[in-house]
Order: C-alpha cells, then structure tokens, then sequence
C-alpha cells in the first residue's frame, strides 16, 4: 500500500482517509445532513475500511458534539484495532470561542477519542474570536506537550494559511494540513492560491467533499427522484437542480466511461482521480453512509489512472465549470 507524508510531518498515511462526519447520529445542527446510521453498519464500514488498507480516519467535535467520535472509537476497539495502528484526525470547532477554548475543550476530545490518541488536531473554521497566532499556540503547547502529533487547519484561505505556518514555524512545528472542500465540480482551491501555497511550503490538503456531495457519482442523474428524499440542505443547491445535473452530465459520463475501461465506478475513478492529479499535496476523505461506500473507497485507493485519463478528465472539468483551459 502506497502511502504519502502528511505536510512535512514524518508522518505517513493512506492517500484516502475516512470522513465521519456521518456518524453523528443525527445529533446537533451537523447531524441533520445525515440519517442516524445503525451501529453495526458503522462497525461494518470502518471493519472495511481498515481491511482494505486505509489507515486514518477524519472527525470532528461538532459532529454530533463528539458522537462521531465516540463510536469511531467504539468500534476501533470492537474490531480489536489498537492505538498507533491508525492516525486519528480531530477538529476544535471554533465559533464564538476564544483560542484558550482550544485547551479547555482538549481533554473532552481526548475523552471521547479514548484509548486512541489523536494525531492530528485541527482548527475546524477560520472562525475564531482570537487571531490565528494565538490559536497556534495553543496547539503547539498540545504538541510541545505530547497530546497531539500534528496540527493543521481547515477552510483557512491562503492569507491565513501562511499565518498559520508562520506561527507554527516560530515553535519549530509545521503546519500539517489545510482542510479544503475540493473536487471536479469545486476547484477553487486552484484558483485562489491555496493549492499554490501548499506545494510551496509542503503542507498537505485534505480534500473533503471529494464527490461534491455524491453528484460525480451519477447517482443522482440516474435517478433525480433521490434528491427528494436527501436530508439537510443539500437537495436545495442549484447543482442538484435539473440544470445544475444538465450543466454536470458531461462530466459524469466521462467518469463512468473512464470506469468502464478499468473496471471501476464513476465514484472510484474520481476519488483516484482527485488523489493523483496532485500527487503527494492531495489527499482525500470520502464518507461511506453504507458497507458498499467503504468498499468503493477500498478499491479508488488502489486503482491508477493513466496520464491520458488524469488529463481528459482535467479537461472536462474545467469545461464543465465554465473555465476551459
């Protein structure tokens, strides 16, 4: 199993994570994007993400104000999976709070996280009512101190991207990661700069939303009467409006073609896609709702695309956003 460095950490992990926010069980504002999932079917998607290779897993305190976490632990230690045989990644969420709520709120982490340490500690939004310097140093103490192994950020634009670094680099820690919502229909990132400063000071992205909410995978232009039935908001963007899927349909079906070549989903080739397009800067935290997302996540860890494919797909992207290169 190939696996990449996180930043310039030491570290190193699977290009293809787990996101978890879906195991809120539909609790707090975050857990009514999802429905509350059945225990066994958690055990059973973690089961096969470890399994299959993929080694860390991406949560969060508002994910059900800890539940996400508290069941990913559940079931790691269900499964007989022992601390330091995955990477743990967290976030402290920062709305209306202060930087020294980053060590006040730590100890609930590292509680519901139990026995499992964490190992990345993330600012989940540039949210906070204190500047970015001082939340770093809040999380270089965690580090100094032997809590966390890694610190990074999320939603950071490039100006506090390099704030972040820089307040790191004055404590001898480097920033690991900057999560980012990327995908084929959300690219932003290589627009304003951060894709940029990350391959300049080597700081990983860990894209989330990596199937921009499951339209890439087709499923949604197949059968348009699921979008009714979706919870949370979701349904209520344009992009899942009938023109919105008109406006993606081309890309979709270069997708499945891609897929039908080398034996793969639409889904899987967009994940693998997504992690070699930018090979050693991107990696990727697909969700899996049902045992079959994990598995599909499984097998997008260990397709490769070929230079053409990576290219064409580039390309009808790009199109299908309205910015053709």
């Amino acid at each position: 199993m190939k696996l990449v460095e996180l930043g310039k950490t030491g570290i190193a992990i699977t290009s293809i994570g787990l996101g978890c926010w879906q195991f809120s069980e539909g609790k707090g504002f975050s857990g009514k994007f999802w429905p509350a999932l059945h225990k066994e079917d958690v055990l059973k998607i973690i089961e096969i993400s470890v399994k299959g290779g993929i080694t860390w897993f991406d949560t969060a305190e508002i994910y059900g104000w800890g539940a996400s976490e508290r069941i990913l632990s559940a079931s790691l230690q269900e499964l007989d999976i022992q601390p330091g045989n995955v990477f743990i990644a967290t976030k402290w969420f920062p709305a209306f709070r202060r930087a020294a709520s980053i060590r006040k709120t730590f100890p609930q982490r590292a509680e519901m996280l139990s026995p499992y340490p964490i190992d990345l500690h993330q600012v989940h939004m540039p949210w906070s009512l204190s500047s970015v310097e001082k939340q770093m140093n809040q999380m270089a103490d965690l580090f100094d101190e032997g809590k966390i192994r890694s610190v990074g950020v999320s939603n950071f634009s490039r100006k506090k991207m390099e704030k972040a670094a820089d307040a790191l680099a004055k404590r001898n820690i480097p920033l690991a990661s900057n999560q980012m919502r990327y995908s084929l229909l959300d690219r932003s990132i290589e627009q304003n700069g951060v894709m940029e400063c990350a391959k300049e000071r080597g700081i990983t992205i860990i894209a989330y939303s990596p199937l921009a909410q499951g339209l890439v995978t087709g499923k949604y232009h197949e059968n348009p009467d699921m979008i009714k039935k979706m919870p949370g908001p979701r349904k209520l963007l344009s992009a899942f409006k009938p023109k919105g899927l008109a406006k993606s349909q081309p890309l979709v079906d270069l997708l499945k073609k891609t897929g039908t070549d080398c034996n793969a989903t639409a889904a899987e080739v967009a994940l693998a896609w997504l992690v070699q397009r930018h090979e050693g800067t991107v990696v990727a935290i697909p969700g899996a709702s049902k045992p079959h997302h994990a598995e599909q996540n499984v097998r997008a860890l260990n397709l490769k695309l070929k230079n053409e494919e990576i290219e064409k797909i580039d390309q009808m992207s790009w199109k299908v956003l309205g910015k053709e290169r």
